[in-house]
């Protein structure tokens, strides 16, 4: 088998893992080459996504290395034997790989958490929003629709969501476009499986956050992957200690933030804030305009 000309985050990610095991086994590549019968550059080529790995050598390196859990056992199996096809497939030619990298991951995450501060969480966004977001470009524009389709149906994803107030704010599109967008989180909101927070300007701690991020939670603790998008490109980060710090600061923003849109809770008192009389009061403004 030749080496791979392009490697998807998946691909690479599963490289990683066998790569984190191996060094968690103390073992060389020469050593995992040797008991599964390859030579010892074909591991690090393996572990680089550059070559795959048939089902018996997979095996073979997980008891190698001792990894008996089997939830991330099957997860691992279930990444090399993906064949990276699905809906995302027919944009290749439309949108960047790193995209089609992460409507991947978000059709194999078993929930996801976001955090943004400028903008409307893509899964979030309106028609109108996205195509000014996506510069009126009809692939990407439609990409973004069916990427949403995660959030309905049987097997909804699970979405948190934390927005900044000032992404409620950007007037993106005009008074109107903001404001049907404004009415959207609210009716997106009063799906099960979603939660929607606004974390106000005046909040009065640090959130230790100012970068937006998205946590994509794998079938398994260490197979979260976090993206992190940036003028230069997006990062998709998998190691553990990382990982984890992002999932401490998206709890930190979720307790900073305002109590989750509801339009079935009733307000306690007359002084009450939570998120959806936030963004009530700011469509309210945004109609007088």
């Amino acid at each position: 088998m030749g080496f791979r000309t392009g490697i998807s985050e998946r691909q690479r990610r599963f490289g990683e893992e066998l790569r984190r095991v191996r060094d968690a086994a103390g073992l060389s590549a020469l050593e995992v080459g040797e008991a599964l019968g390859v030579k010892g550059p074909n591991i690090s080529h393996t572990e680089a996504g550059r070559l795959g790995l048939n089902l018996e050598r997979l095996n073979a390196w997980l008891d190698l290395c001792k990894v008996t859990d089997p939830e991330y056992r099957a997860g691992l199996i279930s990444m090399s034997e993906s064949s990276g096809r699905g809906w995302w497939t027919e944009f290749k030619h439309d949108v960047i790989p790193p995209a089609l990298d992460l409507a991947e991951v978000e059709a194999s995450a078993t929930a996801v958490d976001t955090y943004e501060t400028l903008l409307i969480p893509g899964l979030l966004q309106t028609k109108a929003y996205s195509e000014v977001i996506n510069g009126y470009n009809e692939r990407k524009v439609e990409f973004r629709r069916q990427r949403q389709g995660l959030l309905k149906g049987t097997n909804a994803l699970p979405l948190r969501a934390v927005i900044h107030e000032a992404a409620l704010h950007m007037m993106y599109g005009g008074p109107t476009v903001m404001r049907d967008q404004l009415t959207h989180l609210i009716e997106m909101s009063q799906l099960p499986n979603v939660t929607i927070q606004i974390l106000p300007f005046d909040c009065t701690t640090y959130a230790s956050t100012d970068t937006p991020f998205m946590l994509a939670r794998g079938p398994h603790a260490r197979l979260h992957t976090v993206l992190l998008e940036h003028p230069h490109g997006s990062t998709f980060v998998g190691d553990p200690e990382s990982v984890a710090a992002f999932d401490q600061k998206f709890d930190r923003v979720r307790g900073l933030a305002l109590p989750p849109l509801s339009v079935s809770t009733p307000t306690p008192s007359a002084t009450y804030r939570d998120s959806m009389g936030l963004i009530q009061h700011i469509r309210y403004k945004v109609q007088g305009r």
